[in-house]
Formats: C-alpha cells, sequence, structure tokens
C-alpha cells in the first residue's frame, strides 16, 4: 500500500469511526428519551392518585370543622368575617390543626386618596431634623411590597397613631384606606402539628417538598 493510498485508507476509518460515534450517541439520546417517557408515564398517574387524594381528605376536613367553626361563633362569639385562620388543639395540648385561606393584600383606586391625605398630615409634622427622622419612619409604613399594596398589618398601625393624634383629616385618610382594602382570598390551606418527646411542636409534612 502506497503513502497516499495509506492516507487515504486511514482517513476512511477515521470518518467511519466517527459516524460510529454519532450513531452510538444518537442511540443513547434516544434509550434516554424512551427511558424519561416510560417514567413519566408511570410517575403521572400516581402523583395524580396522590393529589385526588389530598384534595378529598382537604374537602373533607374542611367540611368537618365547619361545623365546629359554627360551634365556635355561638359558643364564643370570638369569629370575625376577616379571619383568615383558626387553629384547634386537643386537650392535653399534644395535636393542633390549623386551617386558613391565603390573604392576598389588595386596594380599590380610592386609597390613593387616602394616602395623599395621610401623607399630608404627616409631612406637616416634618419641623427639623428629629421630627423628620419619625415622619420618615411613619411614611415607611405606607410603603408598598412588589405587588404594589400596602400590607393590611402597617394600615392597623397607621390607624392606632391616628387615633392617638386625633387629627380628623389623618382619621379620614385612615379610614379611606381601611375602606378601599379589597383583599383576594386564594388557596385554603392546612396545618397539622404534634408535640414530639420535648415538646417542641412539629409540623407534619403535607407537601412533596415537605417530606424527607
Amino acid at each position: 500500500m502506497s503513502a497516499e493510498e495509506r492516507k487515504e485508507f486511514e482517513a476512511f476509518k477515521a470518518e467511519r469511526e466517527k459516524k460510529r460515534r454519532e450513531e452510538e450517541r444518537k442511540q443513547q439520546r434516544q434509550q434516554y428519551a424512551n427511558l424519561v417517557d416510560e417514567e413519566i408515564a408511570a410517575t403521572i398517574p400516581k402523583l395524580r392518585e396522590v393529589s385526588d387524594m389530598l384534595k378529598k381528605v382537604k374537602d373533607d376536613i374542611f367540611g368537618n370543622f365547619e361545623t365546629i367553626l359554627k360551634m365556635k361563633g355561638e359558643i364564643i362569639g370570638a369569629i370575625r368575617d376577616d379571619q383568615c385562620s383558626h387553629t384547634f388543639t386537643n386537650s392535653d395540648s399534644s395535636l393542633r390543626i390549623i386551617l386558613g385561606v391565603n390573604c392576598i393584600d389588595g386596594y380599590r383606586d380610592t386609597v390613593e386618596d387616602g394616602i395623599s391625605m395621610v401623607k399630608a398630615y404627616i409631612e406637616s409634622l416634618a419641623k427639623d431634623d428629629a421630627t423628620k427622622a419619625l415622619v420618615n419612619a411613619v411614611l415607611r409604613l405606607l410603603s408598598r411590597d412588589g405587588q404594589g399594596n400596602i400590607k393590611a398589618s402597617r394600615v392597623l398601625q397607621l390607624r392606632k397613631m391616628a387615633e392617638d393624634s386625633g387629627d380628623e383629616r389623618f382619621l379620614e385618610g385612615v379610614r379611606i384606606i381601611e375602606e378601599s382594602y379589597q383583599p383576594t382570598i386564594s388557596k385554603k390551606y392546612i396545618r397539622a402539628q404534634y408535640k414530639n418527646d420535648k415538646g417542641a411542636w412539629c409540623y407534619i409534612p403535607l407537601g412533596m417538598t415537605d417530606v424527607d
């Protein structure tokens, strides 16, 4: 075999090996895809079954506790319309259930009028560096979250300040903010706890992420 023929033969072998490796990788990718398809097909029905079971248990628990909540209202008279969660503890304080709904703060457009009135009053108090620092601290209560809303808990703090001040303009501004409050109720939730042998409350994991 001449040098030229050997060179051509080596190039042919190299090309053939390259194609073999490409085909091998292609087959491996196909095997991987097939394995993923098989496992997804086997896993999704299991997860749907678990999801349906959790939904049924959740609905059953809320249904069962609905009667208890009515009794709580009749006996204690402590249930408010805006109460987002209820905690129930057994007699020996070893087990606890918390039922509630996630509440997202929101406001109607009239909230801007209330905010303007409150800001005008607060800013009028700034006379020197000391009062300016106080004013800035109070104005932070009107700062907005990532969704552009004021936290309802901060409005409660403003209400207390307005009542302490006795200023009608301040009070009216806070009232407008409160009347503009329009929360959005999202998902219901259930949290379950038990006391361990050290007397500490431990959560029962109820989500895929929570289970170790």
